[in-house]
């Protein structure tokens, strides 16, 4: 099954680290990340579940909701917790979902067979609370994920669900935007009182940083 940018996440309901969760309930009014491991006690996925809750603050200052998935049983997640927060210094305080039977890996495209028929790449899916998919990345068993790029796009997501605008290459939260092509400069003069820069008639940069949202 392939899933696209703008579809409705596919709902499940599964047994997970903090009880059995229906997926769609679970989000509530909250974005989500789901991301898969290839396999519990594993070293790169130990390092990456550490930093996912070492950065919990984050999480919550988006109001975003991270989920991990393992096709590994609820017993032996719980294990492997002890082992991360040993190693990485960081209590696991998300979700993992236990999918030994593989239906969310299969509902969700995670096993790749080309990649390893018996595992799940490091698949992430960003979920807005209207339950669309708005990102979507795939890692090879071997990459660790860079998470402060996956927190980058959802400022990014966040930002421009709200203002006529675009974020350019490399882009950081307070830095210049681009203002959407579908503006005039008339309406974009309006709804960017404090100026924009002009480099190209298609290409207009403004600060929001002043400018009240």
């Amino acid at each position: 099954m392939t899933i696209q940018l703008g579809q409705i996440a596919l709902d499940f309901e599964q047994d997970s680290t903090h009880g059995r969760i229906h997926f769609h309930d679970w989000l509530g009014s909250s974005w989500g990340v789901l991301f898969s491991h290839p396999r519990n006690f594993t070293p790169v996925c130990t390092t990456e579940l550490g930093e996912v809750a070492r950065l919990r603050a984050e999480w919550d200052k988006l109001n975003v909701k991270p989920i991990g998935l393992s096709v590994d049983p609820v017993e032996a997640h719980h294990i492997w917790e002890r082992d991360i927060e040993e190693t990485q210094g960081h209590k696991l305080d998300f979700p993992m979902i236990a999918d030994p039977d593989g239906h969310v890996s299969a509902l969700y495209g995670m096993i790749h067979p080309e990649s390893d028929p018996a595992v799940t790449v490091r698949s992430v899916f960003v979920i807005d609370p209207a339950r669309k998919v708005r990102l979507i990345l795939t890692y090879p068993p071997s990459t660790g994920r860079n998470f402060a790029e996956i927190l980058r796009a959802i400022d990014s997501l966040q930002l421009t669900d709200t203002r006529n605008v675009a974020t350019p290459v490399n882009w950081k939260p307070g830095e210049p935007v681009v203002i959407s092509p579908r503006l005039s400069d008339e309406e974009a003069t309006r709804q960017f009182p404090q100026g924009y820069r002009v480099l190209k008639p298609y290409l207009r940069l403004v600060e929001l940083n002043q400018d009240a949202s």
